[in-house]
Protein backbone atom coordinates (compact mmCIF):
# COMPACT_ATOMS: atom_id res chain seq x y z
CA UNK A 1 0.00 0.00 0.00
CA UNK A 2 1.48 3.31 -0.92
CA UNK A 3 1.50 5.79 1.94
CA UNK A 4 -0.78 8.32 1.65
CA UNK A 5 0.25 11.69 0.21
CA UNK A 6 1.96 14.68 2.59
CA UNK A 7 0.31 17.57 3.35
CA UNK A 8 2.83 20.30 4.64
CA UNK A 9 2.26 24.18 4.96
CA UNK A 10 4.01 27.43 4.57
CA UNK A 11 2.64 29.91 7.94
CA UNK A 12 4.35 33.17 7.48
CA UNK A 13 3.19 36.19 9.90
CA UNK A 14 2.53 39.28 8.21
CA UNK A 15 4.12 41.48 9.96
CA UNK A 16 6.40 42.68 7.36
CA UNK A 17 8.30 40.90 3.90
CA UNK A 18 8.55 37.72 2.98
CA UNK A 19 12.23 36.93 5.13
CA UNK A 20 14.87 35.04 2.81
CA UNK A 21 14.68 32.52 5.74
CA UNK A 22 11.04 31.89 5.90
CA UNK A 23 10.97 31.51 1.60
CA UNK A 24 13.60 28.61 2.35
CA UNK A 25 10.70 27.44 4.64
CA UNK A 26 8.59 27.34 2.20
CA UNK A 27 10.78 26.09 -0.80
CA UNK A 28 11.36 23.32 1.45
CA UNK A 29 7.68 22.23 2.20
CA UNK A 30 7.07 23.00 -1.12
CA UNK A 31 9.55 20.53 -2.79
CA UNK A 32 8.21 17.81 -0.34
CA UNK A 33 5.15 17.97 -0.69
CA UNK A 34 5.81 18.70 -4.76
CA UNK A 35 7.64 15.79 -4.89
CA UNK A 36 5.40 13.34 -3.38
CA UNK A 37 2.41 14.49 -4.76
CA UNK A 38 1.34 15.95 -1.92
CA UNK A 39 -0.29 19.22 -0.96
CA UNK A 40 1.11 22.59 -0.04
CA UNK A 41 -1.28 24.81 2.09
CA UNK A 42 -0.30 28.56 2.78
CA UNK A 43 -1.85 30.30 6.21
CA UNK A 44 -1.57 33.44 7.32
CA UNK A 45 -0.73 33.62 10.88
CA UNK A 46 -2.47 37.01 11.57
CA UNK A 47 -3.65 36.22 15.09
CA UNK A 48 -1.71 39.49 16.49
CA UNK A 49 -4.01 42.22 15.07
CA UNK A 50 -1.41 44.67 16.20
CA UNK A 51 1.18 44.39 14.30
CA UNK A 52 -0.59 42.37 11.10
CA UNK A 53 -1.61 44.38 8.23
CA UNK A 54 -3.17 43.49 4.73
CA UNK A 55 0.15 45.29 2.77
CA UNK A 56 2.72 42.24 4.44
CA UNK A 57 0.14 39.86 3.24
CA UNK A 58 0.36 40.87 0.12
CA UNK A 59 4.05 41.28 -0.44
CA UNK A 60 4.24 37.29 1.36
CA UNK A 61 1.86 36.21 -1.49
CA UNK A 62 3.96 38.66 -4.38
CA UNK A 63 7.44 37.31 -2.66
CA UNK A 64 6.21 33.34 -2.94
CA UNK A 65 4.71 34.19 -6.59
CA UNK A 66 7.54 35.59 -7.85
CA UNK A 67 9.76 32.80 -6.18
CA UNK A 68 7.41 30.38 -8.45
CA UNK A 69 6.12 28.77 -5.22
CA UNK A 70 2.44 28.06 -6.03
CA UNK A 71 0.33 27.05 -3.19
CA UNK A 72 -2.90 24.88 -3.50
CA UNK A 73 -6.06 26.38 -2.09
CA UNK A 74 -6.71 29.35 -1.10
CA UNK A 75 -4.86 31.32 1.50
CA UNK A 76 -6.19 30.47 5.54
CA UNK A 77 -6.37 33.02 7.40
CA UNK A 78 -5.54 32.12 11.59
CA UNK A 79 -7.30 35.17 12.72
CA UNK A 80 -10.91 33.73 10.79
CA UNK A 81 -10.45 30.80 12.42
CA UNK A 82 -10.60 32.02 16.11
CA UNK A 83 -13.87 30.70 17.55
CA UNK A 84 -12.81 27.30 16.02
CA UNK A 85 -9.81 27.69 18.19
CA UNK A 86 -12.35 28.31 20.94
CA UNK A 87 -14.29 26.14 20.11
CA UNK A 88 -11.45 23.18 20.95
CA UNK A 89 -9.98 24.76 24.19
CA UNK A 90 -13.88 24.61 25.53
CA UNK A 91 -13.83 21.41 24.43
CA UNK A 92 -10.87 20.32 26.52
CA UNK A 93 -12.10 22.32 29.84
CA UNK A 94 -15.04 19.77 29.46
CA UNK A 95 -13.15 17.10 29.21
CA UNK A 96 -10.74 17.96 32.14
CA UNK A 97 -7.50 18.74 30.26
CA UNK A 98 -7.77 22.33 30.61
CA UNK A 99 -9.04 24.43 33.24
CA UNK A 100 -9.86 28.17 33.89
CA UNK A 101 -7.14 30.47 35.79
CA UNK A 102 -8.14 33.47 37.28
CA UNK A 103 -5.08 34.70 38.23
CA UNK A 104 -4.45 38.48 36.88
CA UNK A 105 -1.60 39.89 35.39
CA UNK A 106 -0.25 41.09 38.69
CA UNK A 107 -0.65 38.19 40.51
CA UNK A 108 1.37 36.50 38.16
CA UNK A 109 4.26 39.10 38.01
CA UNK A 110 4.28 39.00 41.49
CA UNK A 111 4.89 35.45 41.62
CA UNK A 112 7.63 35.70 39.42
CA UNK A 113 9.56 38.33 41.71
CA UNK A 114 9.40 36.33 44.22
CA UNK A 115 10.75 33.36 42.78
CA UNK A 116 14.03 35.62 41.37
CA UNK A 117 14.08 36.95 44.76
CA UNK A 118 14.23 33.42 46.41
CA UNK A 119 16.45 32.08 43.42
CA UNK A 120 13.47 29.47 42.54
CA UNK A 121 11.85 28.49 39.44
CA UNK A 122 9.86 31.58 37.94
CA UNK A 123 7.68 28.56 36.27
CA UNK A 124 4.33 29.58 37.43
CA UNK A 125 1.90 27.19 38.64
CA UNK A 126 -1.44 28.58 38.70
CA UNK A 127 -3.14 28.05 41.68
CA UNK A 128 -6.56 27.27 40.33
CA UNK A 129 -5.45 24.00 38.45
CA UNK A 130 -7.24 21.81 40.91
CA UNK A 131 -9.56 24.03 42.72
CA UNK A 132 -12.97 23.08 42.89
CA UNK A 133 -15.23 24.44 40.42
CA UNK A 134 -17.82 25.64 42.75
CA UNK A 135 -15.17 28.33 44.11
CA UNK A 136 -14.23 29.39 40.88
CA UNK A 137 -15.59 33.39 41.20
CA UNK A 138 -17.51 35.32 38.91
CA UNK A 139 -14.43 37.03 36.74
CA UNK A 140 -12.47 37.08 34.06
CA UNK A 141 -10.58 34.07 33.44
CA UNK A 142 -7.78 32.41 31.34
CA UNK A 143 -7.98 28.64 30.12
CA UNK A 144 -5.06 26.83 30.68
CA UNK A 145 -4.25 23.68 28.92
CA UNK A 146 -3.66 21.34 32.47
CA UNK A 147 -0.16 19.73 31.13
CA UNK A 148 1.85 17.17 32.53
CA UNK A 149 3.72 17.85 35.69
CA UNK A 150 6.09 14.48 35.53
CA UNK A 151 7.46 12.60 32.75
CA UNK A 152 9.10 14.01 29.75
CA UNK A 153 7.60 14.95 25.90
CA UNK A 154 10.18 13.36 23.47
CA UNK A 155 9.69 15.27 19.94
CA UNK A 156 10.66 13.19 17.09
CA UNK A 157 12.25 15.00 14.86
CA UNK A 158 13.02 14.37 11.25
CA UNK A 159 16.27 16.64 11.18
CA UNK A 160 17.08 16.74 15.06
CA UNK A 161 16.64 13.30 16.49
CA UNK A 162 14.79 12.33 19.66
CA UNK A 163 14.60 15.66 21.78
CA UNK A 164 13.57 15.08 25.04
CA UNK A 165 11.81 17.87 27.41
CA UNK A 166 11.03 17.08 30.84
CA UNK A 167 7.24 18.20 31.88
CA UNK A 168 8.52 19.89 35.17
CA UNK A 169 10.23 22.68 33.06
CA UNK A 170 6.65 23.33 31.00
CA UNK A 171 4.12 25.72 32.43
CA UNK A 172 0.43 25.15 32.05
CA UNK A 173 0.24 27.42 28.51
CA UNK A 174 -2.85 29.92 27.93
CA UNK A 175 -5.28 28.67 25.19
CA UNK A 176 -7.66 31.27 25.50
CA UNK A 177 -6.76 34.66 26.67
CA UNK A 178 -9.14 35.92 29.61
CA UNK A 179 -10.92 38.00 26.35
CA UNK A 180 -11.58 34.83 24.79
CA UNK A 181 -8.96 35.57 22.53
CA UNK A 182 -7.03 31.83 21.12
CA UNK A 183 -2.91 32.29 21.49
CA UNK A 184 -0.59 31.67 18.76
CA UNK A 185 0.54 28.34 20.51
CA UNK A 186 -3.11 26.93 21.12
CA UNK A 187 -4.11 28.08 17.14
CA UNK A 188 -1.14 26.89 15.46
CA UNK A 189 -2.01 23.30 16.88
CA UNK A 190 -5.65 23.46 15.63
CA UNK A 191 -5.27 24.97 12.10
CA UNK A 192 -2.70 22.22 11.43
CA UNK A 193 -5.02 19.72 12.98
CA UNK A 194 -8.07 21.04 10.88
CA UNK A 195 -5.79 21.57 7.68
CA UNK A 196 -4.73 17.85 7.55
CA UNK A 197 -0.60 18.76 7.86
CA UNK A 198 1.18 15.56 8.18
CA UNK A 199 4.70 17.16 8.11
CA UNK A 200 5.59 20.50 9.88
CA UNK A 201 8.46 21.86 8.64
CA UNK A 202 9.95 25.08 9.97
CA UNK A 203 12.94 26.55 11.84
CA UNK A 204 14.66 25.33 14.43
CA UNK A 205 13.52 28.18 16.73
CA UNK A 206 10.12 26.52 16.74
CA UNK A 207 11.66 23.57 18.72
CA UNK A 208 10.52 24.33 21.99
CA UNK A 209 7.04 25.13 20.56
CA UNK A 210 7.01 21.67 19.67
CA UNK A 211 7.21 20.04 23.03
CA UNK A 212 4.16 22.26 24.49
CA UNK A 213 2.02 21.98 21.24
CA UNK A 214 2.71 18.12 21.24
CA UNK A 215 0.80 18.48 24.74
CA UNK A 216 -2.57 19.71 23.02
CA UNK A 217 -2.28 17.06 20.26
CA UNK A 218 -2.53 14.45 23.19
CA UNK A 219 -4.55 15.81 25.10
CA UNK A 220 -7.41 16.12 22.11
CA UNK A 221 -6.18 12.25 20.65
CA UNK A 222 -5.05 13.82 17.72
CA UNK A 223 -2.11 12.37 15.45
CA UNK A 224 1.32 14.55 16.05
CA UNK A 225 2.56 15.28 12.51
CA UNK A 226 6.15 14.47 11.81
CA UNK A 227 8.46 17.31 13.02
CA UNK A 228 11.04 18.67 11.14
CA UNK A 229 12.57 21.94 12.47
CA UNK A 230 15.66 23.00 10.07
CA UNK A 231 18.61 25.22 11.09
CA UNK A 232 18.37 29.01 11.00
CA UNK A 233 20.28 30.54 8.07
CA UNK A 234 23.55 32.81 9.21
CA UNK A 235 25.42 35.50 7.48
CA UNK A 236 28.58 34.93 5.48
CA UNK A 237 30.23 35.45 9.30
CA UNK A 238 28.48 32.63 10.72
CA UNK A 239 25.91 35.21 13.39
CA UNK A 240 22.38 35.33 12.54
CA UNK A 241 21.17 36.76 9.43
CA UNK A 242 20.56 40.55 9.84
CA UNK A 243 20.75 44.02 8.16
CA UNK A 244 24.53 44.07 8.26
CA UNK A 245 24.55 41.00 5.76
CA UNK A 246 22.67 42.82 3.06
CA UNK A 247 19.77 41.50 1.71
CA UNK A 248 17.03 40.02 3.61
CA UNK A 249 13.39 40.21 1.94
CA UNK A 250 13.46 38.34 -1.02
CA UNK A 251 11.87 41.13 -3.01
CA UNK A 252 15.42 42.39 -2.78
CA UNK A 253 17.25 39.47 -4.25
CA UNK A 254 14.35 39.98 -7.19
CA UNK A 255 15.67 43.53 -7.36
CA UNK A 256 19.16 42.61 -7.68
CA UNK A 257 18.00 40.61 -10.72
CA UNK A 258 18.43 36.65 -9.92
CA UNK A 259 16.43 34.88 -11.28
CA UNK A 260 13.54 32.67 -9.22
CA UNK A 261 14.74 29.14 -10.62
CA UNK A 262 18.50 30.50 -9.47
CA UNK A 263 17.22 31.71 -6.01
CA UNK A 264 14.98 28.29 -5.86
CA UNK A 265 18.70 26.25 -6.47
CA UNK A 266 20.63 28.19 -4.20
CA UNK A 267 17.67 28.06 -1.60
CA UNK A 268 17.71 24.66 -1.80
CA UNK A 269 21.55 24.08 -0.96
CA UNK A 270 21.09 26.02 1.89
CA UNK A 271 20.69 23.18 4.67
CA UNK A 272 20.40 20.60 2.45
CA UNK A 273 22.09 18.46 0.26
CA UNK A 274 22.32 15.59 -2.23
CA UNK A 275 25.03 14.36 -2.53
CA UNK A 276 27.68 16.71 -3.89
CA UNK A 277 25.08 17.90 -6.27
CA UNK A 278 25.24 22.08 -6.12
CA UNK A 279 23.22 22.90 -9.39
CA UNK A 280 19.93 21.41 -10.79
CA UNK A 281 16.24 22.09 -11.74
CA UNK A 282 12.79 21.70 -10.28
CA UNK A 283 12.04 18.41 -11.31
CA UNK A 284 15.65 17.30 -9.76
CA UNK A 285 14.96 18.66 -6.42
CA UNK A 286 11.51 17.81 -6.38
CA UNK A 287 12.67 14.45 -6.72
CA UNK A 288 15.60 14.49 -4.16
CA UNK A 289 14.20 16.22 -1.67
CA UNK A 290 13.96 14.53 1.64
CA UNK A 291 13.92 15.54 5.23
CA UNK A 292 16.94 13.14 5.93
CA UNK A 293 19.23 15.03 3.53
CA UNK A 294 18.81 18.64 5.83
CA UNK A 295 21.77 18.88 8.19
CA UNK A 296 21.72 19.84 11.69
CA UNK A 297 23.85 23.28 11.36
CA UNK A 298 22.79 26.67 10.31
CA UNK A 299 23.72 27.28 6.62
CA UNK A 300 25.40 30.56 5.82
CA UNK A 301 24.65 33.02 2.98
CA UNK A 302 27.27 33.33 0.14
CA UNK A 303 26.72 35.82 -2.48
CA UNK A 304 29.56 34.27 -4.46
CA UNK A 305 27.78 30.88 -4.59
CA UNK A 306 24.49 32.66 -5.74
CA UNK A 307 25.82 34.38 -8.35
CA UNK A 308 27.59 31.21 -9.52
CA UNK A 309 24.04 29.37 -9.41
CA UNK A 310 22.45 32.20 -10.82
CA UNK A 311 24.95 32.11 -14.00
CA UNK A 312 24.13 28.67 -14.49
CA UNK A 313 20.81 29.08 -14.69
CA UNK A 314 20.77 32.23 -17.07
CA UNK A 315 22.89 30.11 -19.23
CA UNK A 316 20.25 27.20 -19.90
CA UNK A 317 17.14 29.17 -19.90
CA UNK A 318 14.93 29.32 -23.03
CA UNK A 319 15.61 32.66 -24.16
CA UNK A 320 11.46 33.54 -24.45
CA UNK A 321 11.53 32.59 -20.78
CA UNK A 322 14.60 34.62 -19.73
CA UNK A 323 12.88 38.03 -21.70
CA UNK A 324 9.91 37.03 -19.41
CA UNK A 325 12.21 37.52 -16.47
CA UNK A 326 13.56 40.35 -17.63
CA UNK A 327 10.37 42.12 -17.89
CA UNK A 328 9.99 41.03 -14.51
CA UNK A 329 12.94 42.41 -13.70
CA UNK A 330 12.64 46.01 -15.15
CA UNK A 331 9.31 45.86 -13.13
CA UNK A 332 10.37 45.46 -10.00
CA UNK A 333 12.86 48.15 -10.35
CA UNK A 334 10.72 50.33 -12.23
CA UNK A 335 12.62 50.52 -14.97
CA UNK A 336 10.89 51.32 -18.76
CA UNK A 337 9.91 48.31 -20.10
CA UNK A 338 11.41 47.04 -23.48
CA UNK A 339 9.50 48.12 -26.56
CA UNK A 340 8.93 44.80 -28.97
CA UNK A 341 11.89 45.83 -31.20
CA UNK A 342 14.24 46.03 -28.45
CA UNK A 343 12.94 42.53 -27.39
CA UNK A 344 13.34 41.19 -30.93
CA UNK A 345 17.01 42.89 -30.82
CA UNK A 346 18.12 41.45 -27.27
CA UNK A 347 16.42 37.71 -28.10
CA UNK A 348 18.48 37.99 -31.57
CA UNK A 349 21.52 38.50 -29.45
CA UNK A 350 20.80 36.58 -26.56
CA UNK A 351 23.55 33.47 -27.45
CA UNK A 352 25.75 36.00 -26.75
CA UNK A 353 24.87 36.87 -24.02
CA UNK A 354 23.85 34.49 -21.63
CA UNK A 355 27.22 32.19 -21.18
CA UNK A 356 28.80 34.61 -18.67
CA UNK A 357 25.68 36.45 -16.65
CA UNK A 358 25.60 36.08 -13.47
CA UNK A 359 22.42 38.15 -12.72
CA UNK A 360 20.15 40.13 -15.10
CA UNK A 361 21.39 43.38 -14.52
CA UNK A 362 24.69 41.98 -16.00
CA UNK A 363 22.86 40.57 -18.73
CA UNK A 364 21.45 43.97 -19.71
CA UNK A 365 25.00 45.56 -19.33
CA UNK A 366 26.45 43.28 -22.21
CA UNK A 367 23.50 43.91 -23.72
CA UNK A 368 24.34 48.00 -23.96
CA UNK A 369 25.05 47.34 -27.70
CA UNK A 370 21.56 46.18 -28.94
CA UNK A 371 19.32 47.80 -26.43
CA UNK A 372 20.79 51.18 -28.19
CA UNK A 373 21.59 52.80 -31.68
CA UNK A 374 24.28 54.71 -32.94
CA UNK A 375 25.32 57.39 -32.29
CA UNK A 376 25.76 55.70 -29.02
CA UNK A 377 26.61 57.30 -25.87
CA UNK A 378 30.19 56.36 -25.20
CA UNK A 379 32.00 55.59 -21.91
CA UNK A 380 35.19 57.09 -20.29
CA UNK A 381 37.29 54.04 -21.11
CA UNK A 382 35.72 53.40 -24.58
CA UNK A 383 36.68 57.43 -25.41
CA UNK A 384 40.13 56.72 -24.76
CA UNK A 385 40.27 53.41 -26.96
CA UNK A 386 39.55 55.52 -30.00
CA UNK A 387 42.93 57.10 -30.44
CA UNK A 388 44.26 58.69 -33.91
CA UNK A 389 45.62 55.41 -34.74
CA UNK A 390 42.51 52.97 -33.66
CA UNK A 391 40.43 55.67 -35.47
CA UNK A 392 42.35 55.30 -38.70
CA UNK A 393 42.10 52.18 -38.69
CA UNK A 394 38.35 51.73 -38.60
CA UNK A 395 38.31 54.58 -41.31
CA UNK A 396 40.00 51.84 -43.19
CA UNK A 397 37.75 49.09 -42.51
CA UNK A 398 34.68 50.57 -43.07
CA UNK A 399 34.62 50.23 -47.20
CA UNK A 400 36.09 46.76 -47.33
CA UNK A 401 33.07 45.50 -44.94
CA UNK A 402 30.39 47.79 -47.66
CA UNK A 403 30.33 44.59 -49.63
CA UNK A 404 31.83 41.59 -47.81
CA UNK A 405 29.81 38.63 -46.98
CA UNK A 406 28.44 38.83 -43.64
CA UNK A 407 29.54 35.44 -41.96
CA UNK A 408 31.89 35.35 -38.78
CA UNK A 409 35.06 34.05 -41.12
CA UNK A 410 35.00 36.93 -43.24
CA UNK A 411 34.29 39.59 -40.81
CA UNK A 412 37.21 37.91 -38.60
CA UNK A 413 39.55 38.18 -42.29
CA UNK A 414 38.99 41.14 -42.86
CA UNK A 415 39.51 42.54 -39.33
CA UNK A 416 42.77 40.37 -39.30
CA UNK A 417 44.14 41.80 -42.65
CA UNK A 418 43.88 45.67 -41.86
CA UNK A 419 44.97 45.31 -38.28
CA UNK A 420 48.07 43.01 -39.97
CA UNK A 421 48.34 45.77 -42.71
CA UNK A 422 49.20 48.63 -40.15
CA UNK A 423 51.75 45.90 -37.84
CA UNK A 424 49.17 45.18 -34.93
CA UNK A 425 47.68 42.43 -33.55
CA UNK A 426 43.76 41.87 -33.34
CA UNK A 427 43.78 42.39 -29.93
CA UNK A 428 45.12 46.04 -30.14
CA UNK A 429 41.90 46.49 -32.62
CA UNK A 430 39.50 44.54 -30.41
CA UNK A 431 39.35 47.84 -27.62
CA UNK A 432 37.94 50.72 -30.49
CA UNK A 433 35.79 48.14 -32.11
CA UNK A 434 34.25 47.75 -28.57
CA UNK A 435 34.44 51.29 -28.23
CA UNK A 436 32.90 51.79 -31.57
CA UNK A 437 29.68 49.34 -31.55
CA UNK A 438 29.39 49.55 -27.74
CA UNK A 439 30.51 52.19 -26.37
CA UNK A 440 31.63 49.79 -23.20
CA UNK A 441 33.93 47.78 -22.22
CA UNK A 442 31.89 45.18 -21.10
CA UNK A 443 30.38 43.17 -24.30
CA UNK A 444 30.08 40.32 -26.46
CA UNK A 445 33.04 39.74 -28.60
CA UNK A 446 33.05 41.84 -31.73
CA UNK A 447 32.06 39.40 -34.24
CA UNK A 448 28.98 38.74 -32.33
CA UNK A 449 28.17 42.21 -32.40
CA UNK A 450 28.70 42.55 -35.90
CA UNK A 451 26.19 39.63 -36.74
CA UNK A 452 23.43 40.91 -34.17
CA UNK A 453 23.85 44.10 -35.43
CA UNK A 454 24.02 43.77 -38.94
CA UNK A 455 25.63 45.31 -41.69
CA UNK A 456 23.83 48.93 -41.89
CA UNK A 457 24.34 49.70 -37.82
CA UNK A 458 27.61 48.55 -37.72
CA UNK A 459 29.07 50.63 -40.38
CA UNK A 460 27.26 53.32 -39.32
CA UNK A 461 28.64 53.07 -35.65
CA UNK A 462 32.72 52.30 -37.09
CA UNK A 463 31.93 55.87 -39.67
CA UNK A 464 30.78 57.70 -36.35
CA UNK A 465 33.32 56.08 -34.08
CA UNK A 466 36.55 57.23 -37.13
CA UNK A 467 34.83 60.69 -37.18
CA UNK A 468 34.91 60.94 -32.97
Amino acid sequence: MSPTPPVTRFAPSPTGYLHIGGARTALFNWLYARGRGGTFLLRIEDTDRARSTPEATEAILKGLTWLGLDWDGEPISQHARQERHAEVALQMLEAGTAYKCFSTQEEIAAFREAAKAEKRSTLFLSPWRDADPASHPDAPHAVRLKAPRDGVTVIKDAVQGDVTIRNAELDDMILLRSDGTPTYMHAVVVDDHDMGVTHVIRGDDHLNNAARQAQIYTAMGWEIPVWAHIPLIHGPDGKKLSKRHGALGIEEYAAMGYPPAAMRNYLARLGWSHGDDELFDDAQAKAWFDLSGIGKSPARLDFKKLEHVAGYHIARMDDDDLLTEIDRFLAATQQEPLSPALKDGLRAAMYCLKDRARSLPQLIEKAYFVLNSHPIDRDEKSREALTDVSRGILKELTPQLQNASWTRDTLEAIVGQVSEAHGVKLGKVAPALRAALAGRPVSPSVFDMMLVLGREETLARLSDAAAA
